[in-house]
């Protein structure tokens, strides 16, 4: 199973892209973490919803095929680490990709 944190945003600092790249060297081989960062859309003249809509399509042209998709947006539910670690287990005995989606500076598209 993949482990893909599909991120919407600006580049990050290189101590930052380091501190990922230490952390993804936790993970077992059978559950590989990947980050997937995509360029937020211009803001320039743009309403919100049309930046969500493009930040939407980049997302979904990023994502394997047949991926579970797992939001994390700020009105979405609260989980342990415990809790977490059992979902995860979970997911990987369904045997399929795991993405996990961050928005923009707007949120996620609705769709």
């Amino acid at each position: 199973m993949k482990l893909l944190v599909v991120a919407v945003g600006q580049r990050q600092p290189a101590w930052a892209d380091q501190a990922w790249a230490d952390f993804a060297k936790r993970f077992p081989p059978e559950m590989r973490l990947e980050l997937k960062a995509l360029k937020a859309e211009p803001r320039s003249g743009k309403s919100a919803e049309q930046c969500m809509a493009a930040e939407a399509r980049r997302i979904d042209a990023a994502l394997p095929k047949g991926a579970r998709r797992v939001l994390l947006d700020e009105h979405g539910s609260r989980l342990s680490s415990a809790q977490l670690a059992e979902r995860l287990g979970f997911w990987r005995g369904d045997g399929r990709d795991v993405a996990l989606l961050i928005g923009g500076p707007d949120g996620l598209d609705p769709s």
